[in-house]
């Protein structure tokens, strides 16, 4: 391997190529209750996929139980032909980075990257120069003989990349890896995870909570709640199209309103008429819940309210007002608000969704 190439080769397993990943039917049951029920997902070789959603929906049990640290309860997992599901965690040639690093902190950083390699019992050639260039490849080239406690978060968090890449593993799997930075850190350990997974090849499995994350890194995300599947799709179709109130909700619709369906795309509540677009299949006289983004009630000629809290946002503030029925919107704006004062507002009717209310819901 000559300087600059990567440490891993993309889409190999043992050395042997494959083209998919396939989950099917995948179920992990505590008690009596389904942690995950029948996930069923194809990932393609080179994909970075989140699983997105919030705590106890069945996001980490869907991780653990790909990378073989929870048995299933039904289902398969198979790599190409090959079933996975069958197989103990450490033949199944995946990279995992946990939440808390898990680094040895009595090793080096050269140490911790090189220590799956020599558990595999490497040639000692081949451990310093597959670890040397994992090193590199994160950043951590002046750090590579310190201990984990003289790095900073973000450094430890390399560190813990590094050593899942150097084993040329045929998927990463990272369960909310950024959760314990800065603000600062998470937007250039974004940018970092994002960089490797590009410039290696990687597939990735992305554990988050954190929606902007899943958006801004993922090819694919799967919203999950309550341990199933609510959709999968790019993140412009989970952001723009979500296929029902649950996945609106949590991808920043944060207006969600109860009113009943008066014809077509029209519906009423708490003294307001508005129109929308359907999500679904619904009927005069339904029980309805309409989403729109704060970012698309806009100031301007249409339903008085009056002004609540407002948040400084930088460019914009986000208030909180109110309608003479008592409705309570959230807005941003680029225009100067304070509490107390009267306004006027306008729901855009090509972004204001309709959801039916079906069973589940209740």
């Amino acid at each position: 391997m000559t300087q600059g190439q990567p440490a891993a080769r993309p889409g190999t397993a043992g050395g042997a190529a494959w083209r998919q990943l396939r989950l099917e039917q995948v179920t992990r049951r505590f008690g009596s209750s389904d942690a995950l029920a029948d996930l069923d997902l194809t990932i393609e070789r080179g994909e970075f996929i989140a699983l997105l959603g919030p705590s106890g929906c069945g996001k980490s049990t869907a991780l653990n139980c790909l990378a073989g640290l929870l048995p299933l309860s039904r289902g398969s997992i198979w790599r190409d032909d090959t079933r996975l599901d069958t197989l103990p965690a450490e033949r199944r040639g995946f990279g995992m980075v946990f939440q808390n690093y898990a680094l040895f902190p009595h090793m080096s950083v050269r140490g911790n990257v090189a220590f799956g390699l020599k558990m595999q019992r490497r040639p000692r050639a081949e451990v310093a120069r597959r670890t040397d260039e994992a090193i590199r490849l994160v950043r951590l080239e002046e750090h590579a003989g310190k201990l984990p406690g003289q790095l900073s978060g973000g450094q430890q968090q390399r560190v813990a990349i590094a050593r899942a890449v150097v084993l040329e593993p045929s998927l990463v799997l990272m369960d909310e890896p950024l959760s314990n930075l800065d603000a600062m850190l998470r937007l250039e350990m974004r940018t970092e995870i994002r960089r490797l997974h590009q410039s290696l090849g990687l597939t990735t499995v992305y554990v988050t909570h954190d929606q902007e994350e899943a958006l801004s890194m993922s090819d694919r995300l799967v919203v999950l709640r309550n341990g199933r599947v609510q959709q999968i799709g790019t993140p412009e179709q989970v952001h723009t199209q979500p296929a029902n109130r649950h996945v609106a909700g949590f991808m920043g619709y944060r207006n969600i309103l109860p009113m009943r369906a008066v014809a077509g795309n029209v519906v009423e509540g708490d003294g307001l008429r508005l129109t929308g677009t359907a999500v679904g299949t619904v009927s005069s006289g339904d029980s309805v819940e309409v989403a729109i983004r704060p970012e698309d009630v806009h100031l301007g000629h249409g339903i008085p309210v009056t002004v609540g809290v407002v948040e400084y946002q930088g460019r914009e503030v986000a208030a909180e007002v109110h309608t003479a029925g008592g409705v309570r919107l959230h807005l941003r704006t680029g225009k100067g608000l304070r509490p107390g004062d009267q306004a006027e507002v306008a729901l855009d009717p090509d972004r204001l969704l309709i959801f039916p209310i079906v069973p589940e819901d209740a």
